[in-house]
């Protein structure tokens, strides 16, 4: 009986040793945080955001700027009113994907890699990222790959800096990264007068990962899409549910960090 009585005891002390975010990865629900940086960015993934929050993984949004120069489809002029516009149309957007309030951490809109005007900016930019997911502690994240998707700088920048806190080994940061991307239907369907930038679109035999969605999750994705009225009219937005119900066919392309994370799921 005391033998017993000593093993408990050890095994509290044991327990005790071990960081809060362990044991809640053991005894509680799983994380998945997106890291983007503008508002709207989230529908590359939405469908897979909706999918897991809606089967009890906690998913939350991380955007790194103010989006106080975006707007192809408002009359807010570009700065203050505009990123307060955005802002609340971001968290419309959680809301109807049944995700968490997003965290938005607005740095100025496509100015990140302005060295000159603030060379500290990309430092803390980093070290704010990373003191947001930290103590979320995730099992996966999700970003754009190192093309930015578009070319965006701001997008190829946040992808970097999510990407370097990885390779780093920064404590609490999973090796599970997951990079989203949009393919040329994509691009076209909201601005069919740019075009597609070249040698943008990884080639298809790195998306190695498939991840499946029901009509109710793809359902949700078009409501957030519709949540950012500054960036889409409602015939941009159809435009792009036709196009990725064409390309995705019920299941999103995503890149891994790591190869062997190749497969149809993000949590292991």
């Amino acid at each position: 009986m005391h033998h017993i009585t000593r093993c408990a005891a050890v095994a509290v002390a044991l327990l005790s040793l071990l960081p809060v975010s362990h044991l809640g990865a053991q005894n509680g629900p799983r994380t998945i945080v997106a890291v983007f940086p503008h508002g709207d960015d989230e529908g590359s993934v939405a469908p897979v955001l909706a999918r897991y929050a809606r089967e009890g993984v906690r998913v939350y949004l991380i955007v790194t700027t103010d989006g106080a120069q975006g707007g192809a489809h408002t009359s807010i002029p570009r700065g203050p009113e505009l990123a307060r516009v955005r802002a609340d149309e971001t968290r419309c957007a959680a809301e109807a994907l049944g995700i968490q309030p997003p965290i938005l951490l607005d740095f100025p809109d496509a100015k990140l890699g302005d060295y000159t005007d603030d060379p500290t900016r990309l430092f803390r930019l980093t070290q704010e990222i990373y003191q947001h997911l930290q103590p979320l502690s995730p099992d996966a994240l999700i970003s754009w790959g190192p093309d930015g998707a578009t070319g965006h700088p701001d997008h190829r920048l946040t992808s970097d800096i999510v990407t370097q806190l990885v390779r780093s080994g920064a404590p609490g940061i999973p090796q599970h990264l997951f990079y989203a991307s949009l393919p040329a239907s994509g691009m076209l369907a909201i601005n069919p007068g740019r075009g597609v930038p070249p040698y943008l679109i990884p080639q298809a035999k790195y998306f190695t990962v498939h991840v499946p969605f029901t009509e109710k999750d793809f359902d949700a994705a078009r409501r957030a899409m519709s949540c950012h009225r500054t960036q889409f009219t409602e015939d941009v937005v159809q435009r792009v549910v036709d196009a990725a119900r064409s390309e995705w066919k019920g299941a999103l392309p995503l890149v891994p960090f790591v190869a062997t994370d190749a497969g149809t799921v993000l949590l292991r």
